[in-house]
Order: C-alpha cells, then structure tokens, then sequence
C-alpha cells in the first residue's frame, strides 16, 4: 500500500517529508489546510507513506451499514457532537487507554473559510497529555508531512498564536479557504529542501 501511495502522489506532484518525529505514536496531528473533500485523501495517502497509522472523529450520523465498514477500516472514530464537553472528554479518556494512537484533527472544523479554529484539538492534547505534530499539506510548496511537535502550555491565545504562524502563507486546494494563507509565508526554506 506504500508503494501504492508514494506512486500516486507523484503522478499528483506531491513531495511528501517522509522523517516523522518519535512522538507520533501518541498524539493529535493537526491536518491544515483543510479546503477540499480531496485533502483527506491526499493527506490520508501521505500518511500512509509517511508510517504514521492515524485514526480521525466523524459524527456517528454517518456510521451506518454499509458506509461504516468503511470508514472504520480507514481509521474513522463515531462521535457524538452534541455535547462539546463531554465529546472532548470522551475523547482524551479514548486516547489515555491506548497504548499507541495518532488522532488526525482538521482544527477548522469544516472545509469552509472559518476565522477561528476550533478548540476541541488543543482541549484534547492538554486533557490527554499528548503533544499536538504539526501535520500540512501545502499547494503553494506541494510538500506535505510532520514538521514539527507542539506542547500545549494551558494557554490557549498565546499557543494558538504559535501553532498558527507555522502554517501562514500555505494554501489549501481552493484559494480563499484557508484563514492563515493571506498571512506572510513562514517557511520559505522548504522550498530550498
């Protein structure tokens, strides 16, 4: 299936940064941009060739046979939405019994533009104990992969402020989606890798 990806994603153009931190085992992996059907599947691909086995929440609406199958087989998590709180809860409480586990969170929530990123990842990663991997996928630089690691403070603005300038300047699929591409491209040097 390796081999599968890696070809795929070349034909696509795509240079996927292979090196993963140690501490993917056990972490939220931020996945951003986030405009398109497609980026999943994309960065579900890159995931693959990257060795990182990731599960991801999707509302428990659409787990029903025979899509279900499907979507556990993918790595999909059913949650109930309903109650934020509670679903951050349940969630970190999944993470702590695992010995080993790679939660794939998209932090806009939605592939529509959004000005604010949800909370949930980072109330998780801090309930849970676990360090946040900043996860891209770039069209501006067509690169992907882990960059980095995070480890939330308890301080939510000043945090976010740091999460949020590794991604500025990338691009998602479709232009105007993606809140921080306006912002000064942070990572020029990728290009020279």
């Amino acid at each position: 299936m390796k081999r599968f990806c890696k070809f795929v994603l070349k034909l696509l153009h795509y240079n996927i940064i292979e090196q993963v931190p140690p501490e993917t085992k056990k972490c939220i992996i931020l996945f951003a941009p986030h405009t398109s059907w497609r980026d999943f599947v994309i960065g579900k691909m890159a995931l693959i060739v990257m060795g990182v086995k990731t599960i991801f929440l999707i509302k428990k609406e659409v787990f029903f046979f025979p899509l279900n199958h499907l979507l556990r087989s993918v790595g999909g998590y059913p949650v109930d939405r309903k109650n934020p709180k509670a679903f951050a809860y349940e969630v970190s409480k999944m993470i702590h019994q695992k010995k080993e586990v790679a939660l794939l969170i998209a932090p806009e929530g939605t592939r529509k533009r959004v000005e604010k990123w949800k909370r949930g990842f980072y109330t998780i990663a801090l309930e849970a104990k676990v360090p946040i991997a900043l996860g891209y996928l770039d069209y501006n630089s067509r690169r992907g992969g882990i960059d980095s690691m995070f480890y939330p403070t308890g301080d939510y603005q000043q945090d976010l402020q740091k999460i949020e300038k590794f991604y500025y300047g990338m691009k998602g699929r479709y232009e105007g989606k993606f809140n921080l591409e306006d912002k000064p491209y942070a990572h020029p040097d990728w290009l020279n890798k």
